[in-house]
């Protein structure tokens, strides 16, 4: 699997503060399991990666419920509030396919840089 991060929130992963990445629970995110690894790949261009592994697993009703549990710099950057965090989930994720699905929050460890 690969997660597709913008240049910040993947400098965030790297250094370690960002562990925590949110989707919705579709029958891909169904799929991962502790242990595996996840290459992330830095936009735009892609050629920066480095690699995560997962170590934990756990789902919620919703982003809201989800980032309710986390601090807002272990899910993205710390500039933003949880508000504004939240407001950028309809870009990627209707309201049909949260309810339908859920949401997971995907907690992991960088292996490499």
């Amino acid at each position: 699997m690969q997660i597709h991060l913008d240049p910040e929130i993947f400098e965030q992963v790297k250094n370690g503060t960002k562990n925590v990445e949110a989707r919705v629970n579709d029958e891909k995110r169904r799929q991962i399991k502790i242990g595996d690894i996840i290459e992330v790949l830095k936009r735009p261009d892609e050629k920066e990666t480095l690699e995560v592994r997962v170590v934990g697993l756990k789902t919620f009703v919703d982003f809201t419920e989800l980032a309710n549990n986390y601090p807002i710099e272990h899910l993205y950057s710390p500039s933003f509030t949880k508000e504004e965090y939240l407001a950028l989930f309809p870009k990627f994720y209707s309201e049909e396919e949260t309810a339908k699905y859920g949401t997971v929050a995907i907690e992991f460890e960088v292996v490499n840089e």
